[in-house]
Parts: structure tokens; sequence; C-alpha cells
């Protein structure tokens, strides 16, 4: 249970009910925390996080983005991530990594640039009861009426809590017109992401998705793109008119916890076969490659 777990502040393991910060501070009035959130599984030779490395590089990149300091390395930080999943004793789960900003502020620009970092790790079956991920069953996508954050007003490949609110705006309408997940446009009206997703198309056995610049540069999403070379697949990164998603074979949505999850229904229209050939192809090559069965990508996970 979560008041078991030991958390990292600033260097130091504390009990998880000690993990706080007031409710004035900069970061949690402002919406200016960053984050990283990642997996660790168990494999054959034992725990290992996946891609630990780009995942604290994409950190330090947040931090640079916004004008912040981390008190710490990127080895450091992630001896820091390996020592926070030992001391919990756990086989598997998700990890989350935060930077923000303490202080008391009544200001729209922090007093300082150095941020504090914590990192917290859970069981999702035992800490958080479960992430319902069926990939048998897939989920149904809308295509939400809230676009993506246009890359000219805030840094969108940064993970900072205020760029979230996006997201959470398009779940929740999905959620009102009884869909399981939402996929928002960009401002000029091509496919870009989910709330917290990347998206995939299949169509004629070729693998699409939405290009860099206006979505986030999510690790997951590079993963299957790089994966897809090694097993033959064709996949093209462009701007992807919303018709796409009426002619497509097939759709499947991608990100840390779930690493692949069929689409069964894009607004009123069922897909056909779901889980689909390429799809399952996908979800069996991610599930070997996190657990340390696929060794042409051993180089991604870190033992624990």
């Amino acid at each position: 249970m979560l008041e078991e777990r030991t958390v990292f502040v600033n260097g130091e393991f504390l009990p998880w009910d000690k993990a706080r910060t007031h409710m004035m501070s900069h970061s949690f009035a402002r919406g200016s925390a960053i984050f990283e959130v990642l997996g660790f599984h168990e494999t054959r030779g034992g725990p290992a996080v996946f891609r630990l490395d780009e995942h604290i590089k994409r950190l330090f990149r947040t931090a640079e983005l916004l004008d912040m300091e981390l008190p710490a390395t990127e080895d450091s930080l992630k001896e820091s991530v390996l020592e926070t999943i030992r001391r919990n004793s756990l086989r598997e789960g998700m990890i989350k990594i935060l930077g923000y900003y303490p202080q008391v502020s009544m200001g729209i620009l922090p007093s300082t640039r150095v941020v504090d970092i914590s990192i917290f790790v859970m069981d999702l079956l035992e800490d958080l009861g479960g992430l319902a991920f069926p990939f048998e069953e897939g989920t149904t996508l809308c295509i939400s009426r809230w676009r993506k954050l246009d890359p000219q007003t805030v840094p969108i490949e940064a993970k900072v809590a205020a760029n979230y609110l996006n997201g959470m705006m398009a779940r929740k309408e999905a959620e009102t017109r009884g869909f399981e997940h939402a996929v928002m446009l960009d401002t000029q009206g091509f496919i870009a992401e989910g709330g917290t997703e990347s998206i995939f198309l299949v169509h004629e056995g070729v693998l699409m998705t939405p290009c860099q610049g206006t979505v986030l540069q999510s690790i997951t999403r590079e993963s299957i793109i790089q994966a897809a070379k090694f097993i033959g697949v064709e996949c093209l990164e462009g701007r992807l008119h919303p018709k796409r998603l009426m002619e497509a074979d097939e759709v499947f949505l991608s990100g840390t916890p779930m690493k692949v999850l069929p689409v069964r229904t894009v607004e009123e229209r069922p897909m056909e076969g779901v889980p689909g050939p390429l799809t399952k192809r996908f979800f069996d090559l991610m599930d070997s490659i996190v657990k340390g069965k696929d060794e042409r990508f051993k180089e991604w996970l870190f033992p624990i």
C-alpha cells in the first residue's frame, strides 16, 4: 500500500506520508512541476527499468526548456531511481519523477531556478487498484473538439503539469460523450495525439503516426517506430488528416502504462477484427522487449 512506500526527496529516503510541499507552492498554484513517468518490469534477469536513459534525458530537456536547474546529474538521478525501487522491494510497477518549486509564491515567476526532486515508485495493482488496459477488448476513441496546444504558445515537448490540462479536457469530453479516449487535432486540423497517448494508424500494412512538432516526443512512440525497422514494417511520420481515422485498417494508442492499446471504435465507426494483426504484432513485440526476451533491444533495459 502507498503508506508503506519509501520516497526519494532531495537525496533523502522518506516515508510516503512525509513527502509533502505547501499548497501555496509555485508548482502547485502555477502548474510548474515537471515530471517523467516510466515503467519497470520483471525480466528473466530480474526487474529492469525500460529506457531509463531516455526518460532522464527528456527530464533534463524539459528543465532546459523551462529555464530550470535540476540539483543532480543524469547519472546520479538514474541511480536514485534504481535505489528507490530497491528500497521498495518491488518487481514491477511505475515510477514518477517530479521536479518542482516548493517555495510559497504569489508571483508568476519562481524565486529560484533550482527545483526540488522527488521519486515515487508504485505497484499498479497493490497501490492504485490497477489500471485497466484490456488489450483483447480494445478501447473507444472520439475526435475531441479541444485542439492540441500550439507549439508557438508553450514548449509542447516539455512534460510540465500545466500542459496536461489540455489532455484532461479532451479526456473529460470523451467521458461525457461515452467514449474512453480522445484524440486531439492540432491547430491546423491534423491528427496530433490523445490526452496522454500517442496514436498510430495502419493502412495497407503501413504504420503511420503524426510527425513531431505538434506532439510530445513520446519515448514509447519512438520505441515503436524504432522497433518497426527491426521487423521490416514501413513507418511513415507525417501530417495526417482526420479522415485517415475513417480509412485506417487498424488504430492503436501507445503510452508508458500499456505500450499498445487497440482502438475498437473511432467515433461511430467500428473497427473490424480488433485487435488487428499489426497491432497484435507490436503488442507482442513490446511485451517481449520489456520482459527482456528480445536480445535486439537489451540496451533499452536497466537492471535494478
